[in-house]
């Protein structure tokens, strides 16, 4: 009787792990390009357009007497 290839064993079962974890790592990229807006899921200017930081009202810059 033939003796088991334990390295042959083990070697398939590291390759069907990472093609594996290469398969989560492609549907994840497939999802996050997939948002329905085409931007990412974090918001880094909540409440406010981009740029009005410091502009308009309440300043004495043009204001005559």
């Amino acid at each position: 009787m033939a003796t088991p290839n334990y390295g042959y064993e083990k070697r398939q079962r590291e390759l069907a792990k990472k093609q594996k974890k290469e398969e989560k790592l492609r549907n994840k990229a497939a999802r996050k390009s997939d948002h329905p807006d085409g931007t990412d899921q974090t918001d880094d200017n909540p409440g406010g357009a981009p740029g009005d930081a410091g502009q308009g009202g309440g300043g004495d810059a043009g204001s005559a007497d």
